[in-house]
């Protein structure tokens, strides 16, 4: 028998409201991860936080983000209030993502981002 034990975090993304409401249905409590944060809050979501594809990302570096994406900063919104108690308690992430510009956003900080790939994990 072969043992997986990866904590990290499962973000499934969707393509619509209704397969949001779907995914939130079922399973253990979970985040939203959204191109515009839904409002008001999906029944089923514990928390939630948006991002902007479109938003231009600052060079590597600088102070605020560190040349990180806009879903990458987000996730970390998400995992920070998750571990501060800010929030209740979330055992995954569903992510909101209508357009291809915001899959390709989630895709690439959860295959490219370090922090990102270290917290959270495609399900």
């Amino acid at each position: 028998m072969a043992w997986n034990l990866d904590a990290r975090l499962p973000v499934v993304m969707v393509g619509d409201v209704a397969e949001l409401a779907a995914a939130l249905a079922t399973g253990p409590s979970a985040a939203v991860l959204a191109e515009a944060p839904p409002a008001p809050m999906p029944a089923g979501a514990v928390v939630s936080a948006g991002f902007d594809p479109s938003m231009l990302v600052h060079a590597g570096g600088c102070a605020c983000c560190g040349g990180r994406s806009q879903a990458a900063a987000a996730l970390d919104r998400l995992f920070q209030a998750r571990v501060r108690g800010a929030c209740p308690w979330f055992d995954r992430v569903v992510a909101l993502a209508e357009t291809q510009a915001a899959r390709d956003e989630i895709a690439a900080a959860l295959s490219g981002d370090a922090v990102t790939t270290a917290r959270f994990r495609t399900a």
